[in-house]
């Protein structure tokens, strides 16, 4: 048992010195900086070069010294993904203001629209290629549909975070491949994303006066005046508290999962019991922890705000207690990706990365302009950096196209999380399409979310129409 904690105790204190390392990486190398790059994933990166993949093929010989990290250490860092990524997913909700989904549908429903025509399109995309090309040709399996959406929406997290679901599925190679294009995803945004706004810029669909560096003091939570008086409500880390704040929150976390876990049994028990019985169809045994804990988190958070007030729940000590946990999260799984599964499958790799790609720049040239009115592409470039790599990209590449939020875009792309987060992008239907593609077959998955990207598109289009009239009959001029 000490010999247990030890190496628990060394793979944490590794992960938490490489993290400063990064910091300092970061600090030196100006590249860095610009890139956007998390210092999460810089810290995984440099683990993963002193593994045995790399370092460990250096130094083998006769002796084999195996790489610069023990194994046991690398055992920890494979457990660590499946368990962190529930604690980061139980708070996304905690401590924000949910408004009624009227108020949200009429004040971002175009942009709402938009968000899920491209992650029903990475579907389709993904599906697609593995039908007409990665599977007649590969062998890849069909689950591998599901990695354009897992990787770019759900990012380095979600990848990790569904290892489980990806051995259920007999896909063991798939945790490699999701995180490998999520890193993919993550440069992609940022540089292809600065390469959109210059080429806006020059045709005046930004103005190139107002374009300015990106900057890290962005904070992702939505919308912008919820969370500032969120953040000034003083009631946690009041020093007459009876529990320290941390503990409180911890609980708080413990809880929503708890909750979680509780509906995944349920589920798995419904499922036993009708379709999933003896020879039947498996889904929902296959279905991660982590949606479900956040919609623990969301029920949490609404008896805390209707029956105790929003006071005891401090959301800058949840972003602190997630963050740290998808730190460490990302630093474990992308220390033991595996570069050799990556090889072994790179043409299924390289074709996903581009549809991938292709298909969000496409999302934005030609299906913003025609769903977002005026200001289509500063409402629609944080959509695309997130779609690409993660939240905080995309809101680095809004601030860079609009500094000063004229397009009321930094609003609109809160609000639609609310809708977006419990579905897609690392929410039900993410963790659900790798089990249903396994259980169903690729076809009615595929038909599925064609269905579903032709409706969005159909209802962007139609309340596009209706924004356009609305803006003419008030004198505004055509849109």
């Amino acid at each position: 048992m000490l010999t247990d904690f030890g190496t628990i105790s060394a793979a944490l204190a590794i992960v938490w010195v490489m993290l400063i390392v990064s910091k300092y990486l970061r600090w030196r190398l100006a590249v860095l900086a610009r890139l956007f790059i998390p210092g999460s994933v810089i810290a995984g990166f440099i683990l993963m070069f002193a593994g045995p993949e790399v370092a460990g093929a250096i130094f083998d010989g006769e002796t084999r010294f195996g790489s610069l990290v023990p194994e046991d250490v690398y055992g920890i860092w494979r457990e660590l993904p499946a368990l962190l990524i529930n604690v980061v997913f139980a708070g996304l909700f905690l401590g924000k203001i949910i408004p009624g989904p009227g108020q949200i549908w009429r004040r971002a429903g175009p942009v709402i629209a938009y968000g899920q025509a491209i992650a029903w399109g990475q579907y389709v995309v993904g599906i697609g290629l593995v039908v007409a090309l990665l599977t007649p040709f590969y062998a890849t399996p069909p689950v591998a549909g599901a990695l354009i959406e897992i990787s770019f929406e759900g990012g380095h997290g979600t990848a990790a975070g569904l290892g489980p679901t990806f051995e259920h599925v007999d896909f063991a190679a798939g945790t490699d491949l999701a995180l490998g294009l999520a890193t993919i995803g993550l440069v992609g945004s940022v540089l292809i994303g600065l390469v959109l706004i210059n080429w806006a810029a020059r045709r005046g669909l930004v103005d190139p006066s107002g374009i300015r560096a990106p900057t890290p003091a962005l904070h992702p939570d939505p919308p912008a005046d919820t969370t500032e008086q969120l953040a000034a409500r003083p009631a946690t880390t009041d020093a007459a508290q009876p529990i320290d704040p941390m503990s409180l929150h911890l609980g708080l976390f413990a809880l929503a999962i708890a909750i979680g876990w509780g509906l995944h049994r349920l589920l798995i028990l419904l499922e036993e019991s009708t379709w999933g019985g003896e020879g039947g169809t498996t889904v929902l045994a296959y279905l991660p922890l982590f949606p479900l804990a956040m919609l623990g988190g969301v029920a949490v958070q609404i008896v805390v705000s209707r029956y105790i007030g929003m006071g005891l729940v401090d959301r800058a000590l949840v972003n602190r207690i997630s963050g740290a946990a998808l730190d460490i999260l990302i630093v474990a799984a992308l220390a033991t990706l595996s570069l050799s599964a990556i090889h072994e499958n790179l043409g299924p790799f390289v074709w996903l990365a581009l549809g991938g790609i292709a298909w969000n720049v496409f999302a934005l040239l030609v299906l913003a302009p025609r769903m977002l009115g005026p200001d289509w592409f500063a409402q629609g470039i944080p959509h695309f950096g997130q779609a690409m790599g993660m939240t905080v990209s995309g809101l680095m590449l809004f601030r860079i196209a609009d500094p000063e939020n004229r397009s009321g875009g930094l609003e609109n792309f809160g609000y639609k999380q609310l809708f977006f987060a419990p579905i897609v992008g690392g929410g039900l239907f993410t963790a659900a399409a790798m089990p249903l593609i396994f259980a169903f077959g690729p076809w009615p998955v595929l038909i599925l979310t064609s269905l579903l990207l032709a409706i969005w598109i159909r209802v962007g289009y139609r309340l596009a129409r209706k924004d356009a009239a609305a803006s003419a009959e008030q004198g505004l001029g055509p849109v």
